[in-house]
């Protein structure tokens, strides 16, 4: 889980996802020899720090968003929410200005949140939460495992994968915004006519810790029951632990797939976590274990 662990310490609050994209990149490069099929890689200024990889001839994309919530100074010690962060009192924030290295406190309510670093603070400057890792037998914990384990099951699915792409996105937290000109560029490049989203959702009265990695059925969001009968039927098949979600609320790069002109059925599938959008994030290592397992599955029988 080493390269887990390297990217749950890099920042990349919405809007800001460069340092990660770039180590994701040089991963990539590194690594992508040893992999079963050598992608295509697209990336750069052209596609705003996502990252795209092709592999063989593609019928499914895999998504996989890079940004997290976060925090940005504003005047007067003010803080304005990136995404939608849990506003938890004392929180520890990091980040860096004009002047240097920053280490503070969150203080205040969902509508006035403050910090108390001694100095005012760049307006605009990005804060995060500071990272701290806690791994047992039975679960990870840290802060941005939303999407960190999402990236790192993508990661994973790219040693086995021969045809399919897999999709590197930004600004998910905050809105979404880089799915349409990379959905235009794969279906001028090589369409598609299925997604699945590698994203982490949530524990509820209904999805429980070790139960098995997650199948959206609905967040906000419905997508097309043929396509969710076809993937739980596969899910079936395999022999793989899994669990079924029903949500009124939430979304996911699912949503801007649905929105899109192209007719793309889409499920959202991933490991679900307690604490969400705080820096205490927590899941099951036995989910992610599923989550890993099934996305190979899938692809291949799509």
């Amino acid at each position: 889980m080493k390269f887990l662990f390297e990217i749950l310490k890099i920042e990349s609050i919405s809007g800001d996802e460069g340092q990660l994209a770039e180590f994701i990149l040089r991963s990539i490069k590194q690594r992508k020899t040893s992999w079963k099929v050598i992608p295509e890689i697209y990336s750069g200024e052209n596609f705003h720090n996502c990252i795209l990889l092709k592999f063989g001839n593609p019928r499914t994309a895999v998504f996989a968003h890079m940004d997290t919530v976060g925090f940005m100074a504003r005047y007067n010690n003010q803080l304005i929410p990136v995404g939608g962060p849990e506003i938890v009192a004392d929180s520890v924030l990091e980040g860096r200005d004009s002047l240097g290295e920053i280490t503070c406190k969150l203080h205040g309510e969902q509508d006035e949140i403050f910090h108390d670093f001694p100095r005012g603070i760049d307006p605009g400057t990005r804060l995060s939460y500071a990272q701290n890792i806690r791994l047992d037998e039975e679960f990870i914990q840290a802060a941005y495992l939303d999407n960190r384990l999402g990236i790192y099951n993508a990661m994973k699915l790219c040693e086995t994968i021969t045809d399919g792409w897999v999709v590197f996105t930004t600004y998910e937290e905050h809105g979404g915004g880089c799915m349409p000109f990379i959905l235009k560029f794969i279906q001028e490049t090589s369409p598609i006519k299925q997604a699945l989203i590698s994203d982490i959702t949530w524990v509820t009265e209904g999805v429980q810790f070790h139960e098995g990695v997650v199948i959206s059925i609905r967040d906000k969001f419905i997508p097309r029951k043929k396509f969710l009968d076809k993937i739980i039927n596969l899910a079936k098949e395999s022999g793989i632990p899994f669990q079924l979600e029903v949500e009124e609320h939430g979304g996911s790069d699912g949503r801007e797939v649905q929105f899109s002109p192209y007719a793309i059925d889409w499920c959202f599938i991933g490991a679900a976590e307690e604490n969400v959008h705080t820096p205490n994030e927590k899941v099951s290592l036995a989910d992610l274990q599923s989550m890993l397992a099934i996305y190979p599955y899938l692809v291949e029988r799509l």
